[in-house]
């Protein structure tokens, strides 16, 4: 498996919303999805229009199977709110354009991410991107790891932050100022 990293940069960040949004609507809510709640792929890609017609979405988890809700911050309920318009309750939001009501798979979310990472020049980048990323800007906006380790239901503060990459940070700087 390999080593994914957060997206770090703002600025990169709303580059690939832009260039997703021109390119493909379903794939740039995907994207936003993933960024704006820290759901897994796996959970992300078994959503259907009925479950974020509210103002959370609540769903099990394939991986822990945990009951988890997360509220949908306002700027992703607008543009959920737009996609959705006209579309039936029982339809996966991240449908696939073979069959009849299917979402994409890993792989395709994969691709999808892999092409716009390159068109970037961004490494190191995989479907656990968007989670990864999610908890690095949460975390830089609030500095509340423990709310974030309840979050992504992690066992220690020390996990989370290695997770999100915060602590290779510090040591990336640390190691940018040592001189010897």
């Amino acid at each position: 498996m390999n080593f994914v990293q957060p997206i770090r940069d703002p600025e990169k960040v709303e580059a690939i919303k832009r260039y997703l949004k021109e390119h493909n609507e379903r794939n740039y809510l995907l994207f936003l999805i993933g960024i704006n709640t820290g759901l897994r792929i796996s959970d992300i890609l078994k959503l259907k229009v009925g479950d974020v017609k509210g103002t959370h979405i609540s769903i099990r988890e394939k991986k822990t199977g945990k009951q988890k809700r997360i509220r949908i911050t306002p700027s992703l309920k607008r543009e959920l709110n737009r996609y959705i318009e006209g579309k039936k309750d029982d339809e996966y939001l991240i449908k696939s354009r073979n069959g009849r009501n299917k979402p994409i798979g890993r792989s395709m979310a994969y691709k999808i991410l892999r092409k716009a990472a390159e068109r970037f020049h961004l490494d190191e980048i995989g479907t656990h991107t968007l989670r990864k990323t999610f908890g690095y800007h949460f975390y830089q906006q609030t500095k509340d790891v423990a709310m974030l380790q309840e979050i992504f239901n992690h066992s220690s503060p020390a996990i989370t932050l290695k997770y999100i990459g915060v602590n290779q940070d510090s040591m990336d700087r640390a190691m940018t100022k040592f001189k010897i």
